[in-house]
């Protein structure tokens, strides 16, 4: 197979999933697990294991569990139904799925980040009258930015290797749903192997790419 007949468009479609996914992840993990870093509160350790339980559950679970949100008879996809929206096999589906299982890399990573930065320097930026917004953006951040980077990375490589989730909510629609890891999966079952040697070798060597220059980038920021 030449690279002129290769069907790219699983690549594409994890590329872009994996993207949306981190930018998802970054915004709802950054602000919560900051809070939950810095807060006490009831039911805290209750919030923290159901946020980390995608980490330690098969995927095909969390898939299962997310059917039963966002699947026709969910709860939330008869709200969606509603309105004349589905997202259980569509390439919004793979987002979801990669956003759930992707998101307690983030919030490990943020958080031993955050608690890593010394609370004095806040202090000190709160007697000078900064607000809070002002103090988390210009001291705590960049400071925990090397941890929350990493975070970033794992997110990224999990969601653009995610499959089990994936599958369950979106399939493997060629053209529409279909991700390098489902790609890799029935090439290899419908004997297409030099297909998914391809992929597996496009995936592999992306992810060490990736991977390689945010160590090399941290290295750096050590000198």
């Amino acid at each position: 197979m030449s690279l002129q007949e290769m069907d790219w468009h699983p690549v594409i479609l994890s590329l872009r999933v994996a993207i949306i996914a981190t930018i998802a992840v970054t915004c709802l993990g950054v602000p919560l697990t900051r809070l939950m870093a810095r807060k006490e509160f009831y039911g805290k350790d209750i919030l923290e294991a159901a946020i980390t339980l995608p980490m330690v559950l098969p995927p095909s679970v969390v898939g299962y569990g997310l059917l039963l949100l966002i699947g026709k008879n969910g709860l939330l996809g008869k709200a969606l139904a509603g309105m004349g929206l589905t997202l259980v096999f569509t390439w919004w589906a793979a987002v979801i799925a990669s956003t759930v299982v992707a998101f307690p890399l983030m919030y490990q990573s943020a958080k031993a980040a955050f608690k890593s930065v010394d609370v004095n320097y806040e202090k000190a930026a709160r007697t000078l009258g900064a607000s809070e917004v002002r103090i988390f953006f210009t001291v705590t951040l960049p400071l925990a930015w090397p941890g929350i980077l990493a975070g970033l990375v794992l997110t990224f490589a999990r969601a653009l290797g995610e499959f089990g989730a994936t599958l369950m909510v979106a399939g493997n629609i060629p053209g529409q749903t279909q991700t390098i890891p489902t790609a890799i999966y029935f090439a290899v079952e419908s004997g297409k192997n030099v297909m998914a040697r391809t992929l597996v070798a496009i995936i592999t060597v992306f992810s060490f790419i990736v991977i390689f220059w945010v160590n090399r980038w941290a290295k750096k920021q050590t000198y």
